[in-house]
């Protein structure tokens, strides 16, 4: 978990407070473009950054690890569409309007959509369940627009200069949004018992969660936003907001609703549904997450010649 910024020393302040400045100045020049270019041109600066950040390498050893099929052409063309999506939903996360007419545009289907409907329709509490694919704020823009009361869980940045610019554009698509911890877990409770939806980002690496496969290696999971569906009753189910082939416009899908049995089974199959999206759409997960930690040399079972 981040820490306190009183907690860094004064070395890592000083980093973080340049890399903020840096980000901010980018992020305020981009604006200056129209929104049909903007989105494209981060996505451009991204695919030239992202070979002398390291993002390129951690995408690749994942790749390896999860898909050692892949031939080393598709690896490179997979590095780059990335690198792309990341750049674009950075600078769609704050567009502020024409994102959101983007994301007001978006369909939206899928066998989930009913049971989402009538969950609004008899108060129960929904929480939503998704992953750092595609645009995973376009599902929350399009439902806030829908009239959902949407609340969102959010994990704190690191460098605590730019995570309060962070949480500012991303409130700025709806509220409440709630920080992962002790404070925001009462917070987030206080909003499922009224009756209220919360959107969870679940691909993430987490600390005490439970080793669950995907993409048939272990992947430490966290089954809570699965417990506390079963605890307060509330509706279980994945959604995505899938970019279109043309870079701008998604595809909102609300994915069959997760019945209850018990938090590992129910977080599976959150994790197999999330893989069958992405093997559809390799490059618009962010594969340069440290999602498999740690590493083991050792033959992917499912391919396990190479």
């Amino acid at each position: 978990m981040p820490v306190a910024q009183s907690e860094l020393v004064f070395s890592q302040r000083a980093k973080y407070f340049a890399s903020n400045l840096v980000l901010r100045a980018l992020i305020g020049g981009l604006k200056l473009i129209p929104y049909r270019w903007r989105v494209p041109s981060m996505g451009w600066i991204l695919r030239m950054l992202a070979p002398l950040v390291g993002f390129h390498k951690r995408v690749r050893r994942n790749l390896e690890y999860t898909r050692p099929d892949l031939s080393n052409a598709e690896v490179n063309r997979l590095c780059h569409e990335v690198a792309d999506n990341v750049g674009r939903t950075l600078a769609e996360l704050y567009a502020g309007k024409p994102f959101w007419a983007r994301a007001n545009a978006a369909d939206i289907s899928g066998p989930g959509l009913a049971a989402l409907k009538r969950a609004q329709a008899e108060g129960r509490p929904v929480i939503l369940v998704t992953g750092h694919f595609g645009n995973y704020d376009a599902a929350r823009s399009k439902l806030v627009q829908m009239g959902f009361d949407m609340g969102s869980l959010y994990r704190r940045m690191a460098n605590p200069y730019f995570n309060e610019h962070y949480v500012k554009a991303i409130s700025a698509t709806g509220k409440p949004m709630f920080e992962q911890g002790k404070r925001g877990m009462v917070e987030m409770v206080r909003h499922l018992k009224a009756g209220g939806n919360i959107a969870i980002v679940a691909d993430m690496h987490a600390m005490g969660g439970t080793y669950l496969p995907f993409f048939g290696r272990p992947a430490l999971t966290s089954t809570v936003p699965a417990e506390l569906a079963l605890k307060y009753n509330a509706t279980f189910i994945p959604i995505y907001g899938i970019r279109r082939e043309n870079g701008m416009d998604f595809d909102v899908v609300v994915a069959e609703e997760i019945a209850h049995s018990d938090p590992v089974t129910m977080t599976q199959a959150v994790c197999d549904d999330l893989e069958q999206r992405i093997r559809a759409h390799m490059g618009q997960w962010f594969w340069l997450h440290r999602r498999w930690k740690p590493m083991h040399d050792t033959p992917h079972p499912d391919y396990p010649e190479r």
